[in-house]
């Protein structure tokens, strides 16, 4: 079931030196590269059908296309390595374990789009992941990868590596760019989108670590060798965290479109101790939950993530077993998200503080059933209300649970009623 396209060497000892890199084919793909227009490398990328692997899943050679021609402005290319959603550790394994082939993507992506400037935002907390990447950035420089002539080629590349300094919201793409240019990383509205005006006011193409990596396979191959794996509407494959109550957590690279239950059971060894499955959360702490009978049918792939009412988000799997307390889990989540609220909008600032209040509440007993019917109210007004979606990363996650586990929060409002006394009696 296991693949190896981005983990080819992830097990080579030292395959994040240059000279380990190269002996196992980094950079290979720069001679072919520079035989081919940027039109026809764009075109590759299209054809292969990859999509971000940052959680949209939105087309990347589409996304390229978006930039508008014949300006007489720079070309920007951020690469998001933001990865601050809980549960999620995909491009930490790149950062670590081959950070040329993200580099050697990078080379690739900025031919194509006509950028001479890269910047990757790597979150703050990776300090050992930024030592390994700044290396690996310096070795590429010093060997004529990055610079003034790329692979002795006319083509100029410039990367800086930009560490943040620990903020979720950095993450979403608008709040990344105004991290970069020094300013507070709060969201901008949209439209413009950074295709037209993104970073310095320039276009701007931001992607995935995992969608950057995903390059040199592709022009190496062809966009047809990519399709051999994956569906035809999600092809490819996709680096899977799976932690949680299983026997045997970590990353699997995998072929788009497996049963979700398939890869937890053969893949991951099963639901840990011998327990029963509650629930799963299919991508990251931001994707609405499936119960173990929605998860029969569900593999993973956006179109059926979608058909299932949740997405398939960054890949990062979390398995649930029957012991998970679902109240005091939302309590968690709701007190991430509600931490790290940029604050700019009223919905979200104010919004989860309320929602965090009310969960709290009911777990010392003190709340009733009109306090669930209540989340569900405030899930409801806070969503999409605000200029980013991080409000909605809470509420959506949150509903689901409140759905599909409203008995849990009963439970709790359950206790409050048995406890009042029976004033008819006095």
């Amino acid at each position: 079931m296991e693949v190896k396209l981005l983990s080819a060497r992830f097990d080579i000892k030292d395959a994040h030196l240059l000279e380990v890199a190269k002996a196992h084919g980094a950079y290979e793909t720069l001679d072919k590269l520079f035989t081919m227009t940027p039109v026809q490398v764009m075109e590759e990328v299209k054809n292969s059908g990859l999509r971000g692997r940052g959680g949209a899943g939105f087309p990347t050679g589409v996304k390229w296309s978006f930039l508008p021609k014949n300006l007489d402005k720079p070309v920007y290319l951020a690469v998001n390595s933001d990865e601050s959603e809980p549960a999620t550790f995909k491009d930490r394994y790149i950062l670590v374990k081959d950070p040329h082939m993200m580099i050697e993507g990078i080379i690739i992506c900025c031919y194509a789009i006509g950028c001479h400037d890269a910047y990757i935002y790597i979150r703050g907390e990776y300090t050992s992941q930024v030592k390994i990447l700044q290396k690996a950035v310096d070795e590429a420089y010093a060997a004529g990868y990055l610079g003034a002539a790329v692979g002795g080629k006319d083509f100029r590349l410039d990367v800086t590596v930009h560490r943040g300094a620990g903020a979720y919201i950095c993450g979403e793409e608008t709040a990344l760019l105004e991290s970069i240019e020094g300013k507070k990383g709060q969201p901008r509205s949209k439209p413009p989108f950074p295709a037209v005006v993104g970073l310095y006011d320039c276009p701007t193409i931001i992607n995935n670590v995992q969608s950057i990596a995903s390059l040199p396979f592709i022009l190496a191959n062809g966009a047809d060798a990519y399709r051999v794996y994956g569906t035809e509407k999600s092809p490819g494959t996709h680096l899977f965290g799976i932690s949680g109550h299983v026997e045997k957590p970590g990353m699997y690279e995998l072929p788009l479109g497996q049963p979700l239950l398939e890869v937890i059971d053969k893949v991951a060894g099963g639901v840990w101790k011998g327990r029963k499955l509650k629930g799963i959360i299919p991508g990251g702490s931001s994707t609405p939950v499936l119960t173990p009978e929605e998860a029969k049918t569900v593999t993973l792939d956006y179109e059926s993530m979608a058909a299932h009412k949740t997405m398939f988000g960054s890949g990062g799997i979390v398995v649930l077993d029957e012991t998970v307390d679902i109240v005091k889990l939302v309590e968690n989540l709701i007190s991430f998200y509600h931490h790290e609220s940029c604050g700019q909008c009223t919905p979200c600032r104010e919004g989860l503080g309320w929602m965090l209040k009310i969960v709290k509440k009911l777990l010392a007993g003190d709340g009733g059933r009109e306090d669930i019917d209540l989340l569900v109210e405030l899930c409801d007004n806070i969503e999409m209300k605000t200029v980013c979606v991080l409000s909605a990363a809470c509420t959506m996650p949150v509903r689901s649970y409140l759905n599909k586990f409203r008995h849990e929060f009963e439970a709790y409002a359950a206790e409050k009623a048995s406890a009042k006394p029976d004033l008819r009696e006095e």
